[in-house]
């Protein structure tokens, strides 16, 4: 089983932070894998200090997900910047705050679905199933263009 930490992070503006991957075309939350005996949350800490060179405190949970098709669980934090400066990484070659409705189209659709929850239901805490098509299948889809339309 695959375990993932992201943290959702807000501008004063209540924007969100993305980052723009290197190895692919995709603007995500900060975050990655859990590492064998490391706790979600301190995952996520780690995460984001060496994706984004920001040092962050965990508020509360905000979602657990799984993905249908893959032996998955994923854990949502929010988080506060409590120090540092957004930096460049091996990982990501650009960060940028969004509001909800300028994310750009090469994101990962399981998590502006996960961004969606947050802002639907901001003091829940959500548990979820998502059964997207992966962010590789979503960016051939952007590159193919939209479907042709039937007569």
């Amino acid at each position: 089983m695959t375990i993932g930490a992201f943290a959702i992070i807000q501008d004063a503006r209540g924007r969100f932070l993305l980052s723009h991957r290197r190895d692919l075309d995709m603007w995500n939350l900060p975050g990655g894998g859990v590492e064998p005996m490391e706790a979600p949350w301190d995952a996520v800490v780690r995460e984001v200090r060496e994706e984004t060179g920001l040092e962050v405190a965990v508020k509360r949970l905000v979602g657990v997900y799984t993905k249908a098709r893959v032996d998955t669980i994923v854990f949502s934090f929010l988080c506060v910047v409590i120090a540092g400066e957004l930096t460049l990484s091996d990982e990501a070659d650009e960060h940028r705050y969004f509001a909800l409705s300028e994310i750009p189209m090469n994101h990962s659709p399981s998590q502006l679905d996960r961004l969606r929850d947050f802002v639907h239901a901001p003091n829940d805490m959500v548990m979820k199933i998502q059964s997207f098509p992966s962010t590789r299948d979503h960016l051939a889809a952007l590159q193919r263009g939209p479907a042709p339309k039937l007569p």
